[in-house]
């Protein structure tokens, strides 16, 4: 479905041009949920941004191909990028609230999808949220950052899109609406043969989420492994990361 072969994204100033990130190359297919780990700043909202041109070209440049059925994404118009990212490739970003335009009500939202108050009714119910009618009438600013993290999951799924990418969807939310999120995800991708693809420095979520996941460093992306895999791994760089999160979790516990 998805085949990215990025070789490169660098930052541009004045002075010259950083590469954040180099040879990145991987597959989606449908039916699987995909995560990519890395710790803060490790260029993971940057990497799942690269994918559909959402970089500001002022700032960065990006060398490479990402093929998304066929179409290339990094030579389209955007038109047609515009078009991808509404219907086939959904994005749930970590700063939810900036995702809403503070001026116009939620019901605003509601009507772009197109679908019946009934089914967003049943949405809003499992993740939650207030029902649909006290949502319509408020204002994005009126929200939590996790109802708004969770109202922007439910628009997205909503949607329908082929492509779901969650950017840190465990950030900010409890125990319990964690479970029900991964419950989620795997429903979605089971029941339609869609695919998801997560960035997450959350390593519990992600081994229990994901059919598949790599590591990112130093703008290096690995290979993807199952879970099991990647807890065997011998790359030294996953092994680090591994056992500083249970050394966080055990100190924590």
């Amino acid at each position: 479905m998805l085949n990215a072969d990025i070789k490169s994204v660098s930052v541009l100033d004045e002075k010259k041009k950083r590469i954040v990130l180099q040879n990145i190359r991987f597959d989606i297919n449908r039916g699987k949920v995909y995560t990519i780990l890395g710790k803060n700043g490790s260029g993971k909202s940057t990497l799942i941004k690269s994918l559909t041109s959402l970089l500001p070209s002022e700032i960065y440049e990006i060398n490479g191909k990402v093929l998304f059925e066929e179409t290339d994404l990094m030579n389209t118009s955007e038109e047609k990028l515009r078009e991808i990212r509404k219907k086939h490739i959904r994005y749930v970003f970590q700063d939810a609230a900036n995702s809403f335009d503070p001026l116009k009500k939620l019901k605003y939202y509601f009507d772009l999808s197109n679908i019946s108050p009934l089914k967003i009714e049943e949405l809003l119910l499992y993740f939650s949220l207030p029902d649909y009618k006290k949502l319509s009438g408020l204002h994005s600013y009126e929200l939590s950052g996790g109802m708004a993290q969770r109202l922007l999951i439910v628009l997205a799924l909503l949607a329908n899109p082929d492509l779901l990418i969650l950017d840190e969807p465990t950030s900010g939310v409890d125990y319990a609406v964690m479970n029900l999120i991964l419950l989620k995800i795997k429903n979605f991708v089971r029941d339609n043969d869609k695919s998801v693809l997560i960035v997450t420095q959350d390593i519990n979520f992600a081994l229990k989420s994901s059919d598949f996941i790599a590591y990112l460093s130093e703008g290096r992306l690995t290979k993807f492994f199952t879970p099991n895999e990647l807890l065997k791994s011998p790359d030294e760089k996953v092994n680090t990361f591994i056992n500083s999160f249970k050394e966080m979790s055990n100190a924590s516990a």
